[in-house]
């Protein structure tokens, strides 16, 4: 997938999904202070600060590991990619999904230390209902379609800003507020705050994300049916020296 020595790939994931855990937990602690009693203005802030957030680290990480953040963007490059020869090896992924887990978790745990909150409290905030998994499998596939899309059209370099935006969005136009997330959703339940999500409820909310990820791999397979040829470039190219393969070199 990229030059750049698959160690310092697992340490930008690690750290990419523990700072975006952190913008997601840190600023619905923020806005429930802020704006205690309005759930609308809340999400508001939550969601804009979060979009925000992601594009951001989106660049910074990038150029190291393309900045996947999330197992499922990840399993879709390998699988994508495997025909093709790029993409990440079967474990690269592996390496990816342990250090973006394990990321979320350490994001969900420093935010709450930011805020004077004991590291680690369960989440008491119940998710669960046909219809919030039926959210996070839109929301997922929808991710992925808009990534791979990007990359296959050749416009990667806009992926900092369209996923921010598409995720920023998600948060209003589905009933689960898009997690889109194994390893996001894992690291909330770590956080009894706005942002958390009861550990009972985690299962489905994954189960649901590995439905999205076949409904999203199935649709760009039909309509983008070499998209697995640009995997190398998921999700920011490296546009020096004419490349695109993603790394820092």
């Amino acid at each position: 997938m990229t030059s750049a020595p698959l160690p310092r790939r697992l340490l930008a994931e690690f750290l990419g999904t523990m700072l975006l855990v952190t913008a997601v937990v840190g600023s619905g602690i923020m806005a429930s202070r802020l704006s205690p009693g309005n759930v609308g203005l809340q999400l508001l802030e939550n969601s804009v600060a979060t979009a925000f957030a992601l594009g951001a680290l989106i660049l910074t990480f990038g150029p190291i590991s393309g900045a996947h953040f999330n197992p499922v963007v990840s399993a879709a490059d390998w699988w994508l990619g495997r025909r093709y020869r790029t993409g990440l090896t079967a474990g690269d992924l592996g390496g990816y999904v342990i250090a973006q887990t394990l990321g979320a978790i350490g994001g969900s745990v420093l935010a709450n230390a930011m805020f004077d909150l004991a590291p680690v409290s369960w989440s008491q905030t119940t998710r669960t209902g046909a219809h919030l998994w039926l959210g996070e499998v839109v929301a997922t596939a929808g991710l992925l379609l808009l990534i791979f899309a990007l990359v296959r059209s050749g416009r990667a370099a806009v992926a900092p800003a369209a996923v921010g935006a598409y995720i920023g969005a998600a948060y209003w136009f589905t009933s689960s507020t898009s997690f889109a997330n194994p390893a996001v959703t894992i690291g909330r339940a770590f956080t009894d705050t706005f942002a958390g999500i009861a550990p009972a409820s985690v299962p489905a909310y994954v189960a649901a994300h590995v439905v999205g990820l076949l409904v999203g791999v199935g649709l760009l397979l039909a309509l983008y049916p070499h998209a697995g040829a640009a995997a190398d470039q998921v999700l920011v190219p490296d546009t020096r020296a004419g490349t695109s393969g993603g790394g820092d070199r």
